[in-house]
């Protein structure tokens, strides 16, 4: 008897074992395919060049350090419903800052700035 309940026992434990697998792989493809705004576009940048910028139909943009030229382009394109004409990427570099004895870096990022069709425009809040 002791080898029987031993014998199912391992049964139980494998079958428990293969739904949890499952689930980890369900929840890892839901997570990839969803893609949220803030992946790629942070903030926009309302800078006094930035807003001056924005007569000539040219917005600029925080964006992901890994963001490329064309996924800015189809990301803004998506959100704002707007066609973008170029997009000019600007990596801003750290800089060094000391407060009293202490010396740190203020981070640097990555700036996109987006030129749009003639007419359209982007409401920045």
């Amino acid at each position: 008897m002791a080898l029987l309940n031993k014998l199912f026992k391992k049964d139980k434990k494998a079958e428990e074992k293969k739904p949890v697998a499952e689930k980890k792989v369900e929840t890892e493809i839901k997570k990839s395919a969803a893609v949220l705004k803030s992946d790629i576009l942070l903030s926009p940048l309302n800078t006094e060049k930035a807003v001056s910028g924005q007569s000539l139909n040219k917005y600029v943009f925080k964006v992901a350090s890994s963001a490329n030229k064309i996924e800015i382009a189809r990301t803004i394109g998506k959100n704002y419903n707007v066609k973008v004409v170029t997009v000019n990427i600007i990596n801003v570099p750290r800089k060094a800052r000391q407060v009293g004895k202490t010396r740190g870096f203020k981070s640097g990022y990555k700036k996109a700035v987006v030129t749009l069709v003639k007419g359209q425009s982007i409401e920045i809040k």
